[in-house]
């Protein structure tokens, strides 16, 4: 909010602007509706207007979304401890003296509600002992917690390594960052929790953020089994009052340990101390849309204004993180607790392993058959992975070869069977199985390669006896699902659990002996610089899952590059070796974390004007680093995006590279104010400084 004090303190231009536009409005006006009025960015000017005196902004808190619930409480104002000022005080009115003293014996306060539902009091008795002075009725707010009556999980003792890494931990400087590599099964969250118990005992604050499929109630009672009742949940999978309220709590100190995902990062945790990103690789922490936060660096640089402590958790830290270790000191977590071993990983080849014939289109080798058939035989539980949701990756006329289409994106249509359906996963487009070809009414349709409903199929017909659990974005979009299917598989009351990347992490099933990679190659030969890393973390993370328990455990990855290092690493548990090999083949050409990297995206309903558009403005930006950054920075492109049609915009895209961070957040800071069609109708630029993604 912007308040004129001092018009005469500004100069002409901009600012003179600014201030008439503030006049108009009565001396104070919302910066948003400044900025909507004037039709263009204000914060820099609001700022040197207020250096100036011209100004004064006053931050005003949001509003919170829908009210909080309202507890009317009877409470106990005079104390009647004897019989005899009892019987003085209510004579023969027996229904309020039983009133008095059921409250009495509830610790002198009780909720209206409770008194009147389920102890029988009239709401005039509760008026009449109100009207003699001897209980008065407040106004309390209710938090909605879908969480509150769920048990806490309680923590075991650390072990020695465990000890040593929270002793490192609570040794970080305030304002300062650390990394916890630790193996999966080390006990990461463990030490994360222990580490900071004291400053919540303290009155202080802690953030745990943990990627959105990760926020289950196993995290969840971890959580409050060391926090007890101070922990506030933020996460999608609450209603908006549910949010609000713990939003609320979180902002009147009532609780002071928020656990969330990525915008759990901005909770207003008073005295913070310390900010846990565990998980710190998954790609769910960069905000997809406007802003594009990565809610990792916003934990670091928040912690260095708050001066409160940050840790970043992983068994497959980012690049950036790992590269980063001149600056954020790496404590290790090298063995799992108890000192149980890593599970072994084979490696099967699926151009030579024998496979089962009527598996179709399914990559079902007869070693991973086999294996399944003895973990249920003994009655051990097994996950399988497959990072492809769907019946099929798409349908195929037989006769002519037309393909299915998204009519909104550059992309083929995905086979479901429930519903039978086509359906398209970026703008969620949809339409019924086809009876017929639409280009030469053939009727014999195929579908093409594979996906989770397929792999289920299989599962179902192969191993009849055994109970199945499919993990995916269609089995999970429904409120508290995900939950339900992971209290299914630890009540074991299922066998095999399968599904996408959702179940590679944040799972502990001790019972879980077998882990198979179904195809391990569906992402490694995407045309993005970080589809070996992601295929890495991808392997070695579901890898994790197996063995856990005091059965041990192993791993099988069907893939058909074995000799691929991402892999090759991933069987060998093996990060430093994969990390260093990945580092250098990104030193040319120069990918991050050897580069920072923007990549600006113009998207339109025409395809011409947009690729005109794009050329425009990345001449532009050619021109302006050869005027301020030579050599230093380099445009790349434009070119169509790999993806060059979503939700019926056309896409092209041009990169921005530099070794120098400062100087290209210069440019691009000047870029999205000053560049071609920025703020046009007609097309949409956008600059996405770091991207997690230039598919």
């Amino acid at each position: 909010m912007a308040e004129i004090v001092n018009p005469r303190a500004a100069s002409g231009g901009a600012s003179a602007q600014v201030l008439r536009a503030i006049e108009q409005s009565g001396g104070r006006v919302a910066a948003a509706t400044l900025k909507r009025k004037l039709k263009r960015p204000v914060w820099d000017v609001l700022q040197r207007l207020e250096r100036t005196g011209a100004i004064i902004l006053v931050t005003e808190p949001p509003k919170l979304g829908p009210p909080a619930k309202q507890d009317h409480v009877l409470v106990l104002t005079k104390a009647l401890p004897s019989l005899l000022e009892r019987e003085s005080t209510f004579g023969r009115a027996t229904r309020q003296r039983a009133a008095y003293e059921a409250v009495d014996a509830a610790g002198g306060e009780v909720p209206v509600t409770h008194l009147v539902q389920k102890l029988g009091f009239s709401r005039s008795i509760l008026n009449a002992l109100v009207a003699r002075s001897v209980a008065r009725i407040e106004v309390r707010e209710r938090l909605r917690d879908p969480f509150e009556n769920e048990p806490g999980t309680s923590a075991p003792q650390p072990t020695r390594e465990q000890h040593d890494a929270i002793a490192a931990i609570r040794g970080i400087p305030e304002g300062y960052a650390a990394t916890l590599f630790g193996v999966t099964g080390s006990g990461k969250t463990l030490v994360y929790l222990d580490a900071f118990r004291r400053d919540v005992a303290d009155g202080k604050g802690v953030i745990v953020l943990v990627p959105e499929i990760s926020l289950t109630q196993q995290t969840i009672a971890r959580v409050r089994g060391v926090y007890g009742e101070s922990v506030s949940v933020l996460h999608s999978g609450l209603s908006d009052s549910e949010r609000a309220d713990a939003w609320r709590a979180l902002a009147s100190g009532s609780r002071r340990v928020a656990v969330g995902a990525r915008s759990a990062v901005f909770a207003p945790v008073a005295s913070l101390a310390a900010i846990v990103v565990d998980e710190e690789h998954d790609a769910s922490y960069k905000n997809g849309e406007s802003p594009r936060y990565h809610a990792r660096d916003v934990a670091l640089k928040r912690g260095r204004l708050e001066g409160a402590r940050v840790v970043l958790g992983s068994a497959t830290p980012s690049l950036e993180t790992w590269a980063a270790r001149d600056r954020i000191e790496v404590i290790s977590l090298p063995r799992r607790v108890n000192t149980r071993r890593l599970p072994e990983v084979q490696l099967l080849d699926l151009r030579s392993e024998p496979r089962l014939e009527e598996s179709g289109a399914i990559p079902w080798s007869q070693a991973l058959d086999a294996a399944v058939d003895a973990e249920l035989e003994a009655g051990n539980q097994v996950i399988l992975l497959l990072n492809r949701r769907g019946l099929a990756h798409f349908l195929q006329c037989a006769g002519c070869g037309h393909v299915w289409e998204c009519p909104n994106c550059s992309i083929s249509l995905t086979v479901h069977r429930t519903p039978p359906r086509l359906r398209c996963h970026y703008c969620r487009y949809d339409e019924p199985l086809p009876s017929n070809c639409a280009e030469c009414g053939l009727e014999r349709q195929r579908s093409r390669g594979m996906g989770t409903q397929l792999l289920e199929n299989w599962l179902g017909e192969r191993f009849p006896a055994a109970r199945l659990a499919r993990m995916d974005a269609d089995t999970t979009s429904a409120k508290w699902s995900h939950t339900r299917i992971l209290q299914a598989v630890g009540q074991r009351k299922v066998d095999v659990l399968f599904g996408t990347q959702m179940i590679a992490k944040g799972l502990d099933f001790p019972d879980v002996t077998l882990v198979g990679v179904v195809d391990a190659d569906t992402g490694l030969h995407f045309p993005d610089f970080r589809a070996a890393e992601r295929t890495f973390q991808l392997i070695a993370q579901v890898a994790g899952r197996a063995g856990r328990g005091p059965k041990g455990g192993r791993v099988l990855v069907q893939t058909r590059t074995p000799d691929h290092y991402a892999l090759t690493a991933a069987a060998r548990h093996d990060f430093e070796a994969f990390a260093g090999r990945e580092l250098k083949m990104r030193e040319s050409p120069p990918y991050p974390p050897h580069v920072a990297l923007v990549n600006i995206v113009i998207s339109g309903m025409r395809e011409t004007v947009v690729a005109d558009a794009a050329v425009e403005l990345t001449d532009w930006a050619r021109g302006l680093v050869a005027k301020h950054a030579g050599d230093v920075v380099q445009v790349i492109g434009p070119a169509p995006a790999p993806i060059a049609r979503v939700k019926r915009r056309w896409r092209w895209h041009a990169l921005i590279r530099s070794s120098d961070r400062r100087l290209l957040d210069r440019i691009v800071r000047y870029a999205v104010k000053k560049a071609p069609h920025v703020g046009a109708r007609s097309v949409r630029v956008v600059f996405d400084r770091d991207p997690v993604s230039v598919m």
